[in-house]
């Protein structure tokens, strides 16, 4: 969303479909490799329950599209410009990642300090994703 935000000018179609390809695209590797680790781990192919389960664990890559369609569809109807609501959809992505690893830390059992520092390492990533991407380039 940030490098679809420094392109020269953006379209709304464009970028609606680099977020929903990019996200499908992430997710379908996520599903390939958690297959491939399965066969390595167990010597087998996965079952259809555990393919479910792969299919849930997996679930909020699709998600997390959803956020900057949205955003994207708003600035198509004039609420505001493209390029300022794929940098908020990267500021809500960030801030998503946050709660994620907050809510997993309270999933931990290790008290709402140790949740909020999951959180913030999470957060930290994704974070140094954006920053790494802005660095590079394209």
């Amino acid at each position: 969303m940030v490098a679809l935000s420094e392109t020269a000018h953006p379209e709304h179609l464009e970028s609606a479909l680099t977020v929903a390809v990019t996200a499908l695209g992430v997710w379908l590797a996520t599903l390939v490799a958690d297959e491939q680790a399965h066969r390595a781990l167990t010597g087998r192919g996965a079952t259809l329950r555990e393919v479910r389960a792969a299919l849930y664990v997996s679930s909020p890559l699709l998600l997390s599209a959803v956020g900057p369609l949205v955003l994207i569809g708003v600035s198509a109807l004039g609420v505001l410009e493209l390029q300022a609501a794929l940098l908020l959809s990267a500021a809500v992505a960030a801030a998503t990642l946050f709660v994620w690893g907050w809510r997993t830390g309270l999933r931990m059992g290790n008290g709402p300090l140790s949740a909020v520092v999951s959180g913030l390492v999470d957060t930290l990533i994704g974070v140094s994703v954006i920053a790494v991407k802005l660095l590079v380039g394209h």
